[in-house]
């Protein structure tokens, strides 16, 4: 038999020994992965020494010496039997699959410009690009005015005051909180001097920038 020239996107899904032996072989499209699969072929052969083997196990004597022949014989010309087959696969795939012109990919038809000979890798249809910069535009304008927003809330934050982020009794994250949210515990939180505003300790009597007296 001649050689067989095919691609890599094809899975052996043949099975050379026992009652369910045959011929089977699955191709994909190399650029979205859709599968097509040919349709199971029996091997005769190996079949038959398989059911001979199962009443061997059974009755045993010239049962069992007719099923090792006949395995025999099923192993013999399982690879040629194979190559058929196969054969008769590739054949049968070319009409489900086209090769690209420049990437020389294997695709289906639903990939595949036919206009062009090409892959839609290679050739990407214009209105799907279209549609798909527009989302991505959409996208980007959506972040940029969110980042925008963010800012605005992020603005109207308290960052010059000192935080207790970790609850002294419970180790709890407080998260900023004047409470622990675990076990009630009060966070130090600093005081605006009533004067000038400087912020200080709790409890502190007198302001340690301008002086004067805490109430």
């Amino acid at each position: 038999m001649a050689e067989i020239q095919f691609a890599n996107n094809v899975r052996d899904l043949s099975n050379s020994t026992g009652v369910d032996a045959g011929f089977q072989f699955e191709f994909y499209c190399e650029r979205c992965s859709d599968r097509w699969r040919t349709h199971f072929k029996p091997y005769r052969s190996a079949q038959a020494s398989g059911w001979l083997q199962k009443g061997a196990s059974m009755f045993g004597g010239m049962l069992g010496n007719a099923g090792r022949v006949l395995s025999g014989v099923a192993e013999a010309g399982w690879h040629s039997a194979r190559d058929a087959a196969f054969t008769e696969a590739i054949a049968a795939g070319k009409a489900y699959f086209n090769r690209c012109g420049n990437c020389h990919d294997y695709v289906c038809g639903t990939c595949f410009d036919a206009a062009n000979g090409l892959c839609f890798n290679c050739a990407p249809n214009v209105q799907v690009k279209i549609t798909q910069a527009r989302a991505a535009g959409e996208v980007t304008a959506a972040s940029e005015r969110a980042t925008a927003e963010g800012k605005v809330r992020g603005g109207r934050h308290a960052v010059d005051e000192d935080m207790q982020l970790v609850c002294p009794q419970c180790r709890a994250e407080t998260h900023g909180g004047k409470f622990c949210p675990e076990c009630g515990f009060k966070m130090v939180q600093q005081v605006a001097c009533t004067s000038c505003a400087t912020m200080l300790q709790p409890g502190t009597k007198f302001c340690t920038e301008c002086g004067t007296r805490q109430a």
